[in-house]
C-alpha cells in the first residue's frame, strides 16, 4: 500500500501529559491565590464593579527570562504604589502570531536559533509565570495554540485572543471554556464587529475536541465565558482609540447585549507601530477616562527595561539586554512616569467627584 499519511511531516516528538508537566512544576497555594485574586479583580474592572483602571503592561514578548524577571520586580513595586486607582497586570507573552513567518515566541523556539525545543520552551514559560506569581503580580498572555492552555492556563489571570485569530471558531470555542476573563482584539483590518461576534460566540456553551490533563483526546463541553470584553488595537484602516471610535465600539457592545466596558491597546495600529507614540495614545485615552468616559476600563502598553527593538540575528551574544526582539517598546522610565501620571489623574478625578 502506498504511503498516504504524514506525507509532509518530518517528525513527531512526544511531550509529557499536561498533568505530568504541572505536577513537575506545581502551582503552590500562595501562587494560586494570586491567580484567583487577579482574575476576580480584572473581571470586576471590566464589568464595572471596580472603578480602577486596568493596565496590562509589559514586553511585547518574553525572550530573555532574566530581563523579564527584572522587569517584573520593578513592575510589582510600581503596582503596589498605584493600586488604589490602577490595577497593574504584567503582559507575559510567549506565543507570537506571524503574518507570514518569523520567530513564533519563546515556547516555539526558546533558544532563538531555529532548534524549536518546544519541550524546553513550555518548561521555561511555566517557570517564568510561577516566578511572576511568586511576586504577587497578576499575569496576562495571548492564547494562540489551542493545546498550550492545558500546560499554562492555571498560572494566567487574563487572556487575549489576538487580531489574527479573533475570527477563528477554534479560538472562540477555546475562550468559552477558559477560567479567566478574555479580551478579544478587533480584526487586523480594524473591524470591531468581529470582536463583538467573538464575544457573543464565547459567551455560549460549545462542544469540541481537545486534550485532557492525562493527554487523552476528549470531547469537551463548555459553559461559556461571561468575562469576555473587546480590546481596541486599531487596524489597517487606522487607529481606533479616539472618542468617535470608542463610542462606536460601545454602541456595538450595547446592541449585542453586553456591558459597554472595553480595553484600549496603546500600541500596534493605534500607535502606527511607533513605540514613541504610545505615550501620546496613553495620555489621550487617559484624558477620555478622566473626562468622564467610564466605558474605558483599561489600557495595554508594550514596555520593557529599555526602549525600541532589535533583531535576533545569528550572533545572539550581540543582543542588548532588556530590549524587545519583536515589537518596539517604551522604556522603563517612560512606563513608570505614565503609570504614576495615570494614578495622579485618576485620584484627582475621584477626589473632585467625592
Amino acid at each position: 500500500m502506498p504511503q498516504i499519511k504524514n506525507l509532509n511531516i518530518d517528525s513527531i516528538t512526544h511531550l509529557e501529559t499536561p498533568k505530568q508537566f504541572t505536577d513537575r512544576l506545581p502551582l503552590t497555594a500562595e501562587r494560586a491565590a494570586t491567580v484567583t485574586r487577579g482574575r476576580k479583580e480584572i473581571l470586576d474592572v471590566v464589568t464595572g464593579k471596580d472603578d480602577r483602571l486596568l493596565l496590562i503592561v509589559g514586553p511585547c514578548s518574553i525572550h530573555d527570562p532574566k530581563a523579564g524577571l527584572e522587569y517584573a520586580g520593578r513592575l510589582k513595586e510600581l503596582a503596589d504604589e498605584v493600586k488604589d486607582t490602577v490595577l497593574v497586570v504584567m503582559r507575559v507573552y510567549f506565543e507570537k502570531p506571524r503574518t507570514t513567518v518569523g520567530w513564533k515566541g519563546l515556547i516555539n523556539d526558546p533558544h532563538l536559533d531555529g532548534t524549536f525545543d518546544v519541550a524546553n520552551g513550555l518548561t521555561t514559560a511555566r517557570e517564568f509565570l510561577l516566578q511572576v506569581l511568586e511576586l504577587g503580580l497578576p499575569t496576562a498572555t495571548e492564547w494562540l495554540d489551542p493545546i498550550t492552555p492545558q500546560y499554562l492556563a492555571d498560572t494566567v489571570c487574563w487572556g487575549a485572543i489576538g487580531a489574527r485569530t479573533v475570527e477563528s471558531q477554534t479560538h472562540r470555542q477555546l475562550a468559552s471554556g477558559m477560567s479567566m476573563p478574555i479580551g478579544f482584539k478587533n480584526g487586523t483590518g480594524g473591524s470591531i464587529q468581529i470582536a463583538v461576534d467573538a464575544m457573543t460566540a464565547a459567551r455560549e456553551p460549545h462542544v469540541f475536541l481537545s486534550v485532557e490533563d492525562d493527554g487523552v483526546v476528549s470531547i469537551v463541553k463548555t459553559n461559556g465565558n461571561e468575562g469576555g470584553h473587546i480590546v481596541l488595537r486599531g487596524g489597517s484602516s487606522g487607529p481606533n482609540y479616539d472618542p468617535t471610535a470608542v463610542a462606536r465600539a460601545t454602541g456595538l457592545l450595547k446592541a449585542a447585549g453586553f456591558e459597554s466596558h472595553l480595553v484600549i491597546d496603546c500600541s500596534h495600529a493605534n500607535s502606527g507601530k511607533d513605540h514613541r507614540r504610545q505615550p501620546v495614545v496613553f495620555r489621550d485615552i487617559l484624558s477620555q477616562r478622566t473626562g468622564g468616559n467610564d466605558n474605558i476600563a483599561g489600557m495595554m502598553l508594550e514596555s520593557h527595561l529599555h526602549g525600541g527593538s532589535q533583531k535576533a540575528g545569528d550572533d545572539l551574544s550581540k543582543l542588548e539586554y532588556g530590549v524587545s526582539i519583536t515589537d518596539a517598546c517604551v522604556d522603563w522610565d517612560t512606563t513608570a512616569s505614565l503609570v504614576r501620571e495615570a494614578r495622579t489623574a485618576l485620584a484627582k478625578t475621584a477626589e473632585a467627584l467625592a
